[in-house]
């Protein structure tokens, strides 16, 4: 019997701690010390120019980082890399010229891939153009890039690879500031259509359980009474 009467409840709960909406809740709450570790300035006087997603920034081939110049990015107030599908996400370019001269920041942009093959890609992303975006020799500078994955993409785990290009005395190069995985999730919050069906499914047994319960009781009071 209480094999039995235990049984709807350990199913319940196994429902519940397998949903997304579990996995999606663990993964925000992680720690913001990628965060914290952004203490650039952002750029001022820098003006932004937003490209199509299917714009080339340069036509001359895969371009390399120049000798110095060093990278970092950091999501803000999502260090779970959660991207909602359809909605902006926006993230910190920081760049650091421990060069010999100038450099001039041209555009960031970036590419998603499927995690298993990267020569398959996901979506070429927002194009993010920048004027008069100059930082010297021996100075750190943050640069604001805002990117949409498609609403039509499959929610799952995908690699973004962001680049920032900029120029050196009139020649083009190139950093890769991420190379990483983030977590696509539908529109709308943390609950997904799968999960709001899992929790209405867990309600339901809840209740059946409720009644089997109920009724168990009424058994119980008619054998004591006869």
């Amino acid at each position: 019997m209480a094999t039995r009467v235990w049984l709807p409840a350990l199913l319940l709960a196994f429902l519940l701690a397998s949903s997304p909406f579990t996995q999606v809740a663990r993964a925000q709450s992680d720690s913001d010390s990628e965060e914290d570790a952004a203490t650039a300035e952002v750029v001022e006087g820098a003006d932004l120019g937003i490209v199509g997603d299917d714009t080339q920034v340069s036509s001359d081939g895969p371009l390399s980082p120049a000798p110095g110049v060093e990278t970092v990015c950091v999501f803000p107030k999502n260090a779970g890399k959660i991207v909602p599908a359809g909605e902006e996400t926006e993230l910190l370019v920081g760049l650091q010229n421990e060069g010999e001269s100038t450099l001039n920041v041209v555009a960031v942009h970036s590419t998603l891939h499927l995690p298993y093959d990267h020569r398959m890609y996901g979506q070429n992303l927002t194009v993010q153009k920048f004027f008069n975006a100059s930082v010297p020799v021996s100075v750190q500078a943050t640069f604001p890039y805002t990117f949409v994955v498609s609403k039509f993409l499959q929610p799952g785990a995908y690699d973004l690879v962001g680049y920032i290009v900029y120029e050196i005395d009139q020649h083009p190069y190139q950093n890769v500031f991420y190379n990483g995985t983030i977590e696509v999730v539908e529109a709308g919050g943390l609950l997904s259509v799968e999960s709001v069906f899992l929790i209405t499914l867990g309600i339901a047994l809840l209740g059946l359980f409720g009644l089997w319960a109920y009724g168990q009781v009424q058994q119980l009071s008619k054998k004591k009474q006869t």
